[in-house]
């Protein structure tokens, strides 16, 4: 008997209201809103990108998680992980009673008929989706649907002998779903890392070259049995939706330019193809925090979120290419008006900055928060920076 799938969640929306309002909400930041996203308290000037935190996929995550917990009271609620990459969120379900999949001491084994399992906004690979099946558990799935349209997409592209090439990291739990998806319709896909990579790959299909060596370098990242000679000379770009935008459609662009090359213009139809799978919320967080700099460059730039969130990462990047920046993962993070501690881009590890406020004068800082950064952290972390410009 199939089991029980849980999609457009699970008629309790009203009922989970105000524990989720209590949660997440903060309103601070609704006032900061309806201030023309800018906030001023004595020497401070906190400027808000004009889109940031909650999208609406993780927001309908969050909300079918604790609508799943209201609904089954009296029965086991597992994710298969994180539900998104922001440890105060998944701390929060953990709280709810939700347990995690990935934690010590869980194991998809001991899952029963009995059991309700969510599945994540970034979705699961088909091979974890059979053996959940198998077992009979209950499903509530939250996978984000601009990542089920990178899926259609990828799936298009094996019914059609195409390789897909996804703009991602091969580790990460949505670029591994969506390249499963690929193999289960019988293609094949390589993962790139950014335009060094993909620079690789296309030099490899222009002139061709030493397959062990490219499997060598790319080994992790491509599918069982992938043959560079053989799986790269048709390929469909795609990406993991919260890659930065610019380089997903450079990268397309790159591909592009390698067929026109090797096959030439008049056979790309044969040997390319692209759609656009970027999320627009990511797209939309990315152009707020641009016209943010653009418009008037402030003296710093925080940015809010898990260290792990790759959209979150990906603000920090458009930043720092700018102005001194700082990803910090909430208000704890700001120690004092002398050191923050925070994520540098490129870094695997949180450091310690020092003289990183101004000590004197009016202070201009621009500030947003990755999709899976509730308002409530992002009002704690302007709330603390009051107390250390104007109290500190």
């Amino acid at each position: 008997m199939p089991p029980l799938i849980f999609r457009k969640g699970l008629d309790l929306k009203h009922a989970v209201a105000d524990v989720l309002a209590e949660s997440y909400h903060s309103d601070l930041v609704q006032t900061i809103k309806q201030q023309n996203y800018v906030h001023t308290v004595g020497r401070l000037e906190v400027r808000l990108a004009r889109e940031f935190g909650f999208c609406y996929g993780v927001d309908r995550a969050v909300d079918y998680a604790y609508q799943t917990r209201k609904r089954f009271p009296d029965r086991s609620v597992i994710l298969t992980g994180e539900i998104i990459h922001n440890p105060h969120v998944n701390d929060q379900l953990r709280a709810q009673g939700i347990r995690f999949l990935s934690d010590p001491g869980e194991s998809l084994e001991s899952l029963t008929p009995d059991d309700v399992v969510i599945l994540p906004a970034f979705g699961v690979t088909t091979m974890l989706l059979e053996a959940l099946t198998e077992r009979e558990c209950t499903l509530v799935d939250t996978t984000c649907g601009s990542v089920l349209n990178v899926w259609k997409n990828v799936k298009r592209y094996a019914e059609d002998r195409f390789t897909s090439v996804i703009h991602g990291k091969h580790w990460h739990e949505e670029t591994r779903a969506t390249a499963s998806q690929a193999v289960r319709a019988g293609g094949h896909y390589l993962v790139v890392l950014d335009r060094d990579e993909a620079d690789v790959v296309c030099a490899f299909i222009r002139r061709g070259g030493e397959p062990a060596a490219f499997l060598e370098q790319f080994g992790l990242s491509a599918s069982p049995g992938f043959d560079p000679a053989r799986d790269l000379e048709r390929v469909g770009c795609a990406n993991q939706t919260t890659m930065l935008s610019t380089e997903s459609l450079s990268i397309g662009e790159m591909f592009r330019d390698a067929m026109s090359e090797r096959y030439g213009i008049a056979e790309l139809s044969a040997h390319f193809r692209a759609f656009d799978t970027i999320c627009s919320a990511t797209q939309d967080r990315q152009d707020a925090v641009i016209a943010l700099l653009d418009e008037r460059l402030p003296e710093l730039m925080l940015v809010i979120g898990g260290y792990n969130s790759s959209n979150t990462y990906n603000l920090a990047r458009i930043c720092a290419a700018r102005i001194p920046t700082f990803h910090i993962a909430d208000a704890g993070a700001l120690e004092s008006v002398d050191a923050v501690r925070h994520m540098p881009i490129g870094e695997k590890a949180e450091q310690l900055a020092r003289n990183w406020l101004p000590s004197s004068g009016p202070v201009s800082i621009g500030l947003t928060s990755g999709a899976s950064t509730p308002d409530n952290i992002v009002g704690a972390v302007i709330s603390r920076l009051d107390v250390l410009v104007n109290q500190g």
